[in-house]
């Protein structure tokens, strides 16, 4: 999940140029127990949105308390430091004063590689004197059905184990109790049109869930940053406009997605592919890249044609570069717009996603979408400048992946 400060909307995701790419082809990686981000986009079960809760021990209780005074600067200590435990709104009140920001990286729990990009990231940010609280909250209400909740993996040692070894100087894991005294809540906040589409079409009810209990998690944090994965788009998009639009006092980072080395974006779901799914689903990230890919060429090939003097040596220099027929009217592609942008970034990744669809097992796919990062409404074909998100969503078995890259129409190269 990912907020903004005062409402100003700030955003540190990197450029699509710097996408990480596959370094090894069709090869597992290790084994993941989580998902991304608490809200954002993702989780074990099929309705599910993201990592885990478990119920805490005695042994946890005590380590809470005799930790809640360690220093931000045991972080650079030899071997793995502690992440205190805190289980109630008056243990996080209490928690070691700071001096400097607080950061907050909210959960679901089952911490993964993916969540501890987001605590180092949320570290820098805060510095030494600031504070790290790493949220784990398996919220009942972005769950469809009750069996999907019992399944949801709870993996609380091992989550503190890796939040305090990232960075994070406590664990705040309420039980449902304590975030929804007396049950669940009569007033939840709406995720409106914007979170009807896409993964709201496809789980009915999760955004509003979503947003409902990040806006529960930032009053109780009270944290300056709120980090979230790029990863889940449309979440992400959605507690930056419920963070503008109601002026929650708090500023969202967006961390770019991360990926596995054969360039399967990082998820919890992964660990339920087989071999024959996992080669099939790889073509969600190849189709990613090759939208970015020919959204870059044509670009390229665009400035290329504007910089180039229109002269008999500009006609031979588009000639060269294989466009014959724009260097018989120079001028003409001087002045041109890129041609068919979107229409064309969505071309190049439909027709991965198509040969993916023939693959066995196939790829069945649920959406393919070029959308406006603000509002997730489609681009246009005629959108020449400006930001955008290529996401796409597709069932391998019955496991269903999401993924997106983020693209800049209009960019020098």
């Amino acid at each position: 999940m990912t907020h903004i400060p005062g409402g100003s909307g700030a955003t540190h995701a990197p450029a699509a140029d710097n996408m990480p790419r596959p370094t090894t082809d069709n090869t597992a990686a290790t084994d993941n127990t989580a998902a991304m981000t608490t809200t954002s986009a993702s989780a074990a079960s099929a309705s599910a949105a993201s990592g885990p809760i478990a119920s805490a021990s005695d042994s946890h209780a005590s380590a809470a308390s005799g930790s809640a005074s360690r220093a931000s600067d045991s972080h650079a200590s030899a071997g793995t430091p502690a992440a205190a435990l805190l289980r109630t709104a008056a243990e996080l009140v209490a928690f070691a004063p700071r001096n400097g920001p607080r950061a907050v990286v909210m959960t679901m729990g089952a911490l993964h590689e993916g969540h501890a990009t987001l605590i180092r990231a949320a570290r820098a940010a805060a510095g030494p004197d600031g504070q790290v609280v790493v949220t784990v909250f398996v919220n009942p209400l972005q769950f469809g059905e009750a069996a999907d909740l019992e399944r949801y993996p709870r993996t609380l040692d091992a989550d503190l184990a890796v939040a305090g070894a990232a960075g994070a100087d406590a664990v705040f894991a309420p039980s449902v109790d304590e975030v929804y005294p007396g049950g669940e809540p009569q007033v939840r906040i709406s995720a409106g049109p914007m979170g009807e589409r896409f993964e709201g079409a496809s789980r009915p009810g999760h955004f509003d869930g979503m947003l409902t209990v990040v806006a529960k998690l930032l009053h109780l944090t009270r944290p300056d940053l709120a980090f979230y994965g790029q990863k889940d788009a449309q979440q992400l998009a959605l507690i930056r406009r419920m963070v503008r639009d109601l002026n929650f006092p708090v500023e969202i980072v967006g961390v770019a997605t991360v990926r596995e080395p054969d360039g399967l974006a990082l998820s919890s779901r992964n660990r339920f592919l087989d071999a024959a799914e996992r080669r099939t689903a790889l073509a969600l990230s190849r189709a990613l890249f090759a939208a970015h890919d020919r959204l870059a060429a044509q670009q390229a090939l665009h400035a290329r044609a504007q910089t180039t003097a229109a002269t008999t040596g500009r006609a031979a220099a588009l000639t060269a570069l294989g466009e014959a027929r724009a260097a018989a009217d120079t001028q003409a592609v001087a002045l041109a717009r890129p041609v068919d942008g979107p229409a064309a970034v969505r071309a190049a990744a439909r027709l991965v996603l198509d040969d993916a669809a023939a693959e066995q097992p196939p790829l069945a796919l649920d959406y393919l979408a070029l959308v406006d990062p603000a509002d997730f409404t489609e681009i246009p074909d005629d959108r020449t400048t400006g930001e955008a998100i290529l996401a796409v969503a597709a069932r391998v078995g019955t496991t269903r992946l999401i993924d997106n890259i983020p693209l800049t129409f209009g960019a020098t190269p």
